[in-house]
């Protein structure tokens, strides 16, 4: 199966990334998606991915919290970037009302330009949304037609604003917030909702660590060794067999990203 979304050049990782990726092997991973979140971490995980041909692509995109320092030269550098062979999405964009990091405005025109670049190089988008859904759609929606695809990765929203997003043919990425008894109890009722060919599964690491895994890891980070995990509750949630939703989900990933292209 494939990790749609790994913060791999985090700070938490600098200690282990290499054996990170050795465990993600292990426990049955077929490629990792490396998460850009601004222009330096788009450019170091377009090289990491270099290191892992085959195993390893990145994004190239500018996060809503970095909006601020998004201008002109951005946007070339991003058009730099996605014409590497192992970037295969722009993103991670969009927009993030909760924490406010950049202003709103900002925020929007940051995600407007990062979807018409997506729509000029024909490559799928990698998208943010917290706490902004209704501008979030007013802002895709004229974009749509023009982008070969769109997902909006962890997914938290409720079944409404689910049926917005399907609506709009938009992929869905599902993390470990499906394991959390407490805030994921709406997730796990609508996420059989999703249809199979615009479900995906990501860690999000080294955020978002599963509540319930067994037995309790000493540290809090997560890591893409626990996408099955994941999976496995997000196939428990949906009334299937794990191996039908794995093989499901990992042909989605690679149609979204053209990983067969890639390979």
């Amino acid at each position: 199966m494939i990790d749609i979304g790994v913060n791999l050049t985090s700070s938490q990782f600098d200690q282990d990334r290499d054996q990170v990726i050795q465990r993600a092997r292990a426990a049955g991973l077929t490629g990792l998606v490396l998460t850009g979140t601004s222009l330096v971490e788009s450019g170091k995980v377009a090289a990491y991915a270099t290191a892992y041909p085959g195993f390893c692509y990145a994004t190239a995109g500018v996060h809503p919290h970095e909006a601020r320092h998004f201008d002109e030269h951005s946007l070339d550098e991003l058009r730099r970037l996605a014409m590497l062979p192992q970037v295969v999405a722009i993103g991670e964009c969009g927009l993030d009302y909760n924490r406010d990091f950049s202003p709103r405005p900002q925020q929007d025109a940051a995600f407007e330009a990062q979807l018409a670049l997506a729509a000029e190089l024909n490559m799928p988008v990698f998208m943010h949304c917290r706490d902004a859904h209704q501008r979030f759609l007013e802002i895709l929606a004229p974009w749509r037609p023009h982008l070969p695809a769109a997902v909006l990765h962890c997914f938290t929203g409720t079944e409404a604003e689910l049926h917005d997003c399907l609506a709009l043919d938009l992929h869905i990425g599902i993390t470990g917030w499906i394991c959390d008894e407490r805030r994921g109890r709406e997730l796990q009722q609508v996420v059989g909702l999703i249809p199979a060919h615009r479900l995906m599964v990501e860690t999000d690491s080294p955020y978002l660590i599963p509540r319930d895994l067994l037995p309790k890891p000493a540290s809090r980070r997560n890591e893409p060794a626990y996408l099955p995990h994941i999976a496995r509750r997000v196939a428990e949630c949906r009334g299937e067999h794990p191996e039908v939703l794995l093989a499901a989900v990992t042909a989605t990933s690679r149609a979204f990203f053209r990983l067969e292209e890639q390979s």
